[in-house]
């Protein structure tokens, strides 16, 4: 086919760099452009980027997205309170569409009709990146070599290396890592044996709970709106908020997760993710929440939660439903103002104080002691009119509940 031209979403990992010679060489490319995204990886992507001219890409780029990829997509997963199957803060799978709308861009601006990416059949990430760009910009082809062949990881470095392109994977360290500022993701190897439990090597964000210091430490996280703005009443630019609490979380021992997790193909797999800051935020946020917002809005909200957490995992960060929920999720953080201190030892993390200008906490009415404000006769009257619907009901001929028990 003539002008046959694609950009390439390029991270410098195996599969990715296979994919240069594979699109030129097998699926007939006459162009390939290798584009990296900056998500703070905290790697030399400059390396990277020399390493996809290396591999026989025309053209290499690498684009700074990190304070986009913050605020467009971390901190509302924050407003969120975004966990998929309860455990997962969607770390690597938020970087996905903001991938896609680059790779959209990037062909979009060379008049290119094709774009690709290195993701495998078996994956989470061909659905999130086929679907984004399908609902982005429908008119493009999505080519995807590793869905295609049919090497093994071990013969796609093969076929890499046959091209003169040098593998960074090792027998001793056989996994797939994918980072960003939100966290890291480690999985495939030693991992996929479930009777496999992790070695020190396997994580970097984290120290183990037993190396994590014996004095426990404070953190006090601020937030404007639902969104963190502060850290120990210090103003930080949200940049660097992540990397001042992935630090500090990964310090003591905080965002662990090595999980079972149920993958959009159908499959289970065993993930190992690391995410300090992002389940630091969560536990500060939640409880920020439960001060400042009625009780029926968080308990309507926290199934709209669970669903924009699948959303967002299975792909549909661009979808109709999730723009709907992301309406709702944005009025109900207009007063989720205030402050939140952590006491962070040994691998966990715990709320001790909270303060906020919206708080819904009333002492005037709680309080036992003398200077309680709560009317108390009228406790009679809401326990009449509570019960009502369970009295009439037993008075129609129902048993009693004495009887049942």
């Amino acid at each position: 086919m003539n002008n046959k031209n694609v950009v390439l979403a390029y991270s410098g990992g195996v599969d990715t760099t296979a994919c240069i010679p594979y699109l030129k060489h097998e699926m007939g490319c006459e162009r390939v452009v290798a584009m990296t995204a900056d998500l703070g990886q905290g790697e030399d992507l400059e390396s990277i980027r020399l390493k996809a001219l290396q591999a026989g890409a025309d053209e290499a780029v690498v684009i700074d997205a990190q304070d986009d990829f913050i605020a467009r997509f971390g901190i509302p997963a924050i407003a969120a309170n975004a966990l998929y199957d309860r455990q997962y803060p969607l770390s690597s799978a938020l970087g996905r569409p903001l991938i896609a709308e680059l790779l959209v861009a990037e062909a979009q601006k060379r008049g290119f009709q094709y774009v690709a990416h290195g993701c495998t059949a078996k994956g989470n990430d061909q659905v999130r990146m086929d679907l984004a760009v399908q609902l982005l910009a429908p008119g493009l082809k999505m080519l995807a070599p590793a869905r295609e062949w049919k090497f093994s990881r071990a013969e796609a470095v093969a076929y890499a290396e046959s091209f003169g392109i040098k593998a960074h994977v090792s027998q001793a360290k056989p996994w797939a890592i994918d980072v960003n500022v939100l966290g890291r993701n480690v999985e495939a190897g030693f991992i996929e044996d479930l009777g496999w439990e992790t070695t020190a090597e396997v994580w970097s964000m984290t120290r183990s709970p037993e190396q994590a210091p014996d004095q426990s430490e404070c953190v006090t996280i601020g937030f404007d709106q639902g969104k963190p703005v502060s850290i120990n009443g210090a103003k930080v630019s949200p940049r660097d908020l992540f990397s001042t609490l992935n630090e500090l979380g990964g310090r003591h021992g905080v965002g662990r997760i090595d999980m079972l997790e149920n993958r959009v193909v159908g499959l289970k797999s065993r993930e190992l993710y690391e995410a300090p800051a992002q389940i630091l935020l969560l536990v500060a946020h939640r409880d920020l929440e439960a001060l400042t917002l009625p009780s029926d809005v968080t308990k309507f909200k926290r199934g709209l939660e669970e669903k924009w957490a699948e959303l967002v995992y299975n792909g549909l960060w661009h979808s109709p439903l999730k723009l709907a929920l992301d309406a709702f999720i944005g009025t109900t953080q207009e007063r989720v103002t205030g402050e939140v201190t952590l006491r962070l030892y040994k691998g966990s993390a715990w709320v001790v104080q909270r303060t906020s200008p919206k708080a819904l906490y009333r002492l005037d009415l709680v309080t036992y002691g003398s200077d309680c404000t709560f009317k108390h006769d009228s406790a009679i009257g809401f326990i009449d009119l509570f019960g009502l619907p369970s009295r009439i009901w037993s008075e129609v001929g129902n048993r009693p509940l004495a009887e049942v028990q």
